[in-house]
């Protein structure tokens, strides 16, 4: 795990860490809302980028759109998708993706 890449310098690779920690990630869930199918990865499978808007939860339909698309989310839209139904996404997918309610995807120990 560590290596000494020049003389007096620790390197230490958290590449097989980080895999390990990946590959115990739940799977993808899906779910269905008003007739809209959806499946989202969970949270600490997001690109760090959207970490910010994920963390609090206050831009979900911001996020939505980074992981399911434009498209699918005009159809949540249509399907007159309401503040409760975006919270219930929300509180949902951070429960199926192991995160306690309140704990940012980033800080979350795993």
């Amino acid at each position: 795990m560590t290596s000494n890449k020049a003389a007096g310098r620790e390197v230490v690779s958290l590449d097989t860490v980080v895999k390990q920690k990946r590959d115990a990630l739940p799977e993808p869930t899906t779910f269905e809302l008003k007739g809209v199918e959806f499946t989202l990865p969970p949270m600490r499978e997001l690109p760090f980028e959207l970490q910010e808007r994920v963390g609090d939860l206050n831009n979900v339909a911001g996020v939505l759109r980074d992981v399911l698309g434009a498209e699918k989310l005009q159809e949540m839209y249509t399907a007159g998708y309401t503040f409760l139904d975006i919270e219930v996404i929300a509180q949902e997918w951070q429960k199926r993706s192991g995160i306690e309610p309140g704990e940012s995807p980033a800080s979350a120990a795993s």
